[in-house]
Order: C-alpha cells, then sequence, then structure tokens
C-alpha cells in the first residue's frame, strides 16, 4: 500500500481507524449532544460499509453511564477508561494494526478527550482526522479553542461529509449508492456555522 503523504490528509479505508470517544447517558447535557451523536452514527454506518474498523471508548462507565442507543454502536463492546485520553486504553488495538495512518475522531469532550486523545496519536506519527460536527463540549469557547488548538499541533479538521467523500473516493464504488443515501440528508447543525464567519482569529 502506497505512503499516505504526512501533510496532505489523505483518507483511505484500508490504513483508516475511526474512534467514537464517550457518547454516553450522563454526558446528555453537553450542547449539541443529540447532534453530534447523530453525526457519529453516520460516520459509524460509512465505516461499517467500507470495512473501516471502529474503536468504542467510556469514561468511568459506573459513573457516566452506557453509550447512548442512539449512536447504533451495537456489536462494538466499549473500553472502559478513565484517562482523558482513548490512546492508552486502546493501545493492543493500534498495536496490532501497522498498517493504520489516520485516525478519525468523534465524541467529547473536545477540549478534554478529544485533545488529549489528538495530542497522543499524534506523537505516535499518526494523522489526526477531527470530526468537527461530531465533537462538542459543554462549553463552546472550550470547544472552538480545542479545534484551534489541535489544528496548531498538526490535526486535520473536517466535516463528516468531507471524510466520507474521502473514504470512498469514487461515485462507481460499489458501495456508494448506500452511502449515498447516509449524506442525502446534510448533517444536524452543530453549532459551528458561527466559528467560520468573519475574522475569527481561531482559524486563521
Amino acid at each position: 500500500m502506497a505512503a499516505v503523504g504526512p501533510n496532505l490528509g489523505r483518507v483511505l479505508p484500508g490504513s483508516s481507524i475511526l474512534f467514537l470517544c464517550d457518547m454516553q447517558e450522563k454526558f446528555r447535557h453537553i450542547a449539541y449532544f443529540p447532534q453530534i451523536v447523530s453525526v457519529a452514527a453516520r460516520m459509524l454506518k460509512v465505516a461499517r460499509l467500507l470495512g473501516v474498523p471502529a474503536v468504542l471508548t467510556e469514561q468511568y462507565p459506573a459513573g457516566l453511564g452506557p453509550t447512548v442507543p442512539e449512536l447504533g454502536a451495537g456489536g462494538l463492546r466499549p473500553v472502559a477508561k478513565t484517562c482523558f485520553s482513548m490512546v492508552p486504553a486502546v493501545q493492543q488495538e493500534l498495536d496490532t494494526r501497522p498498517q493504520l495512518r489516520s485516525v478519525l475522531l468523534c465524541g467529547i469532550e473536545t477540549h478534554a478527550c478529544i485533545l488529549n486523545t489528538a495530542l497522543d496519536l499524534l506523537d505516535r506519527g499518526l494523522q489526526v482526522h477531527v470530526v468537527v460536527d461530531a465533537c462538542s463540549s459543554r462549553n463552546q469557547v472550550d470547544r472552538l479553542v480545542a479545534l484551534a488548538r489541535m489544528r496548531q499541533s498538526g490535526a486535520f479538521l473536517s466535516t463528516s461529509e468531507g471524510l466520507i467523500l474521502q473514504l470512498v473516493g469514487d461515485a462507481a464504488h460499489p458501495r456508494f449508492k448506500e452511502i449515498q443515501k447516509i449524506i442525502k440528508e446534510p448533517a444536524q447543525d452543530s453549532g459551528l456555522l458561527g466559528a467560520f464567519q468573519g475574522p475569527n482569529p481561531l482559524f486563521r
């Protein structure tokens, strides 16, 4: 398999993995929670159609509850953690995939577990693609600054549909019709539009 360019951020199904971070019952109060779970769910549907593996974590599930059912993560065995990074909990999964180049990252909270996971993955030399419409925080300032912080560190900020179309690559793909049905309805608004309007210093 050809190496993925380190600065281009190309995403290929055979060298990618989907990380689903801590979308649990006790986090339903987080801003735009239903919307980010909906977007993460469609990322998972596409990953399954294209054979992209997925891993699911839960932060202290004894206190924060299980993953919400609307994520549609049945069949995935959640990995419990307390660390504010997914990486220590899924280390074995990463070690068994030497072909891995890209991690697609969804979940909460952006400034806590998403940020720390991204930094750990970047430190391992992996490309990180933060699905911006599938990540949120209780406080939207925390969310936006964390996105900018990850971008400063070398992560790619992408939308779910942009990443899905990168993964499928060609309208002639045998699963494209199924994927087209998934993305036919636009992703639900998760409150990011204002961040990209006007002279926002965070995304210069």
